[in-house]
């Protein structure tokens, strides 16, 4: 299965192939992590990445316990993009 890329910190290489966006929702399908993205130019594009994928960008988001990922930047690059 092809899985995209997502990142919580900002990339230092390659920082033109990234695109920002603002986490809109979370959630898992068939193990995997699955976050909604909205683009800084208005586009929703659904990322799906490895469960530790998805545990880790929320891990370095630095959020509170519970605390939703949901409003949080993130960098993303759909596969194949």
């Amino acid at each position: 299965m092809s899985r995209d890329r997502i990142r919580a910190r900002k990339p230092t290489t390659d920082v033109d192939r990234w695109t920002v966006g603002t986490v809109e929702r979370t959630d898992s399908r068939d193990g995997n992590a699955v976050f909604e993205v909205r683009s800084d130019e208005g586009e929703s594009v659904e990322l799906v990445a490895t469960a530790a994928i998805g545990k880790l960008v929320e891990k370095r988001l630095d959020l509170e316990v519970g605390e939703s990922p949901v409003g949080a930047r993130v960098w993303y690059r759909k596969r194949g993009g």
